[in-house]
């Protein structure tokens, strides 16, 4: 014993410093929201990686897969900014509420289409395009509520328990649906992602009434959207913290020439094999890993200085997995880099949250929204011309330097930025 401590109490203590959070859990309406997302997040990804699948069955088509990827993103660009307006306007809980049916309802649809044998990828990317429009309606009002459903203190640990709900989504669904079309195929995976919005519905639907704060207009127009920039605008903490997430996002994400990279660099057959699987799982998997460690960064009060800093070890993991010649090394700089994206995320979402006012907090989720959506397709396509012209190696090792020098002038413009430090307290921010 030390200090009166047993050996067994002071372990639990240090862990409980460094493994995520859970505190934000005790919260009853929270964890109502919490359940639902890690339902929809696993669920999602079913029909994520099912939708490709299908258009490639139909149309025999890379092409195709790649008009269904514009597909997809085009309303969750529009309706990401609109939806934010939405969620300023309404009831949360009925905006999370209507859009997730509506996310349902689309699913049944898939399901119903690829039982019966429909086979019309017209249909098919229809689909899409609607479901992402429910999708990006839904992603705003959910990140929003947060900040309303648990004290201000409890914010950073809830984001980090969002972020890592999302991202095992996105590790677990995909090689659960490689496993499972195989056997179930394509119409059952539907039918699953269904039934988990379903029930992710009915915990939706406990949760408290979250009516728009005193300030907000109740409307949800062009004009409202346009005010929601100008909010930005004004805003240069919010602003930096976006700005940042742009340079990391289309500087820095190599993602289009991970299969160049396998086969080219790392030896991998031309129809593909684990390097290429290793390549796409280690940024996810390390935003998991650290995501389940987030006690040791979520209360860190410099937040600045921690999201300067998580973006420009972002950089320059990238620029070293573009260095190397050995894949566990990419995979392993790859995951660091993942990681550090994950820290960047609890945090720029928190000050989101806390500096925003309420009736403006859905307006910056849907910028958020579509930051997150838009900035990696920007990347792929400026990394795909990169890879081209200069080669894997040197794009992406460029893109990493270039985030670092980047993010270093963005902050340098706005050293308040780096002395932002979070506080509980309302009354001293």
């Amino acid at each position: 014993m030390s200090n009166g401590v047993p050996p067994r109490g002071r372990l639990r203590t240090t862990l409980g410093k460094i493994v995520i959070d859970t505190r934000p859990l005790r919260v009853r309406d929270y964890r109502m929201l919490w359940f639902s997302t890690v339902v929809t997040a696993v669920g999602s990804q079913l029909t994520a990686v099912a939708v490709p699948k299908q258009v490639f069955d139909l149309t025999g088509s890379s092409a195709y897969v790649g008009l269904a990827g514009a597909v997809g993103l085009v309303p969750l660009l529009v309706f990401g900014l609109w939806g934010g307006a939405i969620a300023d306007a309404l009831d949360r809980r009925k905006v999370i509420a209507v859009s997730n049916l509506g996310v349902a309802v689309t699913s049944a649809l898939f399901w119903m289409q690829a039982f019966l044998g429909f086979d019309s990828v017209t249909f098919v990317l229809v689909l899409l395009g609607v479901q992402q429009a429910f999708v990006a309606v839904n992603a705003p009002a959910r990140s929003a509520a947060v900040a309303r459903l648990v004290p201000r203190e409890l914010i950073p640990p809830a984001n980090a328990l969002s972020f890592t709900t999302f991202t095992f989504g996105t590790v677990f669904g995909p090689l659960l649906a490689g496993a499972l079309i195989p056997v179930l195929g394509l119409s059952t995976l539907y039918l699953i992602d269904t039934v988990a919005l379903v029930i992710a519905l009915a915990w939706v639907l406990r949760l408290p009434p979250i009516p728009p704060g005193e300030g907000s207009t109740r409307t949800a127009g062009v004009a409202d959207v346009v005010a929601g920039f100008r909010y930005l605008v004004g805003r240069r903490l919010l602003l930096v913290s976006f700005l940042v997430d742009i340079i990391a996002m289309v500087a820095g994400m190599p993602r289009a020439l991970f299969p160049e990279m396998a086969e080219r660099t790392f030896g991998d057959p031309p129809g593909g094999g684990v390097a290429l699987g290793l390549l796409y799982a280690a940024i996810p998997i390390g935003s998991v890993v650290f995501g389940l460690f987030s006690g040791s960064f979520a209360r860190l009060p410099r937040q600045g200085v921690v999201i300067t800093l998580a973006v420009c070890a972002w950089g320059l993991a990238v620029a070293a997995a573009g260095l190397t010649s050995s894949l566990w090394l990419a995979v392993l700089f790859l995951a660091i880099a993942g990681g550090s994206d994950l820290v960047s995320a609890v945090h720029r979402s928190s000050i989101l949250q806390t500096e925003a006012t309420d009736e403006m907090r859905g307006r910056m989720q849907g910028v958020f929204t579509v930051v997150v959506a838009g900035g990696p397709r920007i990347a792929d396509v400026l990394h795909g011309w990169g890879g081209a012209v200069f080669g894997t190696a040197a794009t992406v090792t460029i893109g990493g330097v270039l985030v670092v020098v980047l993010t270093v002038v963005a902050v340098a413009a706005l050293p308040a930025f780096w002395r932002y430090r979070f506080t509980a307290d309302v009354s001293r921010t």
